[in-house]
């Protein structure tokens, strides 16, 4: 195949996985409740399946860079089929204890984020082959994980409906199957023969020092520090907002489930709409004041409405202008990682970014919890659109945040012409 349709079955792949990922979220509660499990149950399961993201990260990273980028990405979602394959084989036969369940989920998803870090690894290669400007390539990956969550949360809940969670989990593992099958047969790194397979796998300097090196790297780059720092507490915000306040606004105020889907939904397609329509411009904006415009605006129209108690037409309003702009936020981010990253390093540092912006996920909902209960729920939503607007705006104060922009494109020497 030619590089654009290799750089499409690339992005084929991310659909398929991040979808099975996203019923994988649906499905595995309700197969918690379906075995008797309490809600307290269900939170260790949630729990049991964010923990390894943190971990697989740093851990998977250098590890990706030792195995291939392409063997990794099918292996990952060769082990999350097998591992969520298992729990309705077990259910049916044998039964599935629940410390079986989080085993498994917690296999499932320890391999996610190498996977993934293995394709964001191809990307730009297969980009720059195809002649596709890197933005306008991290926008379209970006837009795949936001169309999977359009496609994998309605999927889900009708999977769950119609056929029970554990057939649910069984088309899920189909689905990583399928995954796995597009890569083997049609992912390629950018280049042919045998340039295509020595690029598919970096040369290494052992396992727990390539770890240390890439740490190194995350640690004494003054850009990475700051990002790592605010995606952090955004997404610590964000899993706050969305597994705990919304769900309790919506109950209280909006009219219960079916509103919080319409909300949801709102956010997630316009997400893909801003993330597909940036790709087309990101190369001719300017990123850093872009990035902060787009990153207070994703959060604060959609925290600020329920703080000031208004009603599911506005809730929708805001959702639609929060998802357009937060659709813009990863595709920057995204090219500047890729070009700030050292090409034989990419797959451990994307992991350790990785796990250092999914480290407050799961405390996120917890503490938005206990803030709820004390403090009550619009309470709750003003604090955290202000604390929200305040940390985005850090780009602003410039520093190492400049480094955000992209390069000068470096001019060829003028020769001085002597008569």
């Amino acid at each position: 195949m030619n590089a654009r349709a290799r750089l499409r079955a690339l992005l084929a792949v991310q659909v398929v996985s991040r979808t099975g990922n996203v019923v994988t979220t649906v499905a595995v509660p309700f197969a918690v409740l379906a075995r008797g499990g309490s809600a307290t149950d269900v939170g260790i399961a949630a729990f049991a399946a964010t923990v390894p993201i943190v971990l697989g990260g740093p851990f998977g990273g250098a590890l990706v860079e030792r195995v291939g980028f392409v063997r990794s990405s099918v292996a990952s979602d060769l082990v999350s089929g097998a591992t969520l394959l298992a729990m309705p084989v077990l259910a049916w036969t044998v039964g599935l204890p629940f410390w079986a369940l989080l085993s498994l989920v917690f296999v499932s998803g320890l391999f996610d984020l190498p996977g993934e870090s293995a394709r964001r690894v191809l990307l730009p290669g297969l980009a720059r082959s195809a002649g596709v400007p890197l933005e306008r390539a991290v926008g379209h990956f970006e837009a795949s994980q936001r169309l999977s969550v359009l496609i994998g949360a309605p999927l889900g809940g009708v999977l769950v409906a119609a056929a029970g969670p554990m057939a649910a989990l069984v088309c899920t593992a189909v689905a990583f199957g399928t995954a796995a099958l597009l890569a083997a047969v049609l992912v390629r790194p950018a280049g042919d023969g045998a340039t295509a397979v020595s690029a598919d796998a970096a040369p290494t300097n052992g396992y727990w020092r390539d770890i240390a090196e890439g740490f190194r790297f995350c640690v004494r780059d003054p850009f990475f520090r700051l990002v790592i720092a605010l995606v952090l507490i955004t997404n610590l915000l964000d899993a706050a907002r969305s597994t705990t306040l919304l769900p309790l606004y919506a109950a209280d105020t909006l009219g219960g489930a079916q509103a919080l889907g319409f909300v949801t939904g709102t956010f997630g397609g316009a997400a893909f709409l801003g993330s597909v329509a940036f790709g087309y411009v990101a190369h001719r904006v300017p990123r850093r004041i872009t990035f902060v415009v787009c990153f207070v605006l994703a959060g604060g129209p959609s925290l600020l409405v329920p703080a000031l108690g208004l009603g599911l037409p506005w809730m929708l309003a805001a959702s639609a202008v929060s998802g357009l702009a937060a659709g813009s936020l990863n595709p920057i981010l995204g090219a500047v990682e890729l070009e700030r990253i050292p090409e034989h390093m990419r797959a451990r540092v994307f992991g350790l970014l990785g796990a250092g912006s999914w480290a407050g996920i799961p405390l996120g909902g917890l503490l938005a919890g206990f803030a709820a209960e004390g403090v009550g729920v619009q309470a709750t939503f003003g604090a955290v659109v202000v604390l929200y607007t305040v940390v985005t705006l850090a780009p602003l104060t410039g520093g190492a945040w400049r480094l955000m922009e992209r390069p000068a494109p470096e001019r060829a020497p003028v020769e001085r012409v002597t008569t």
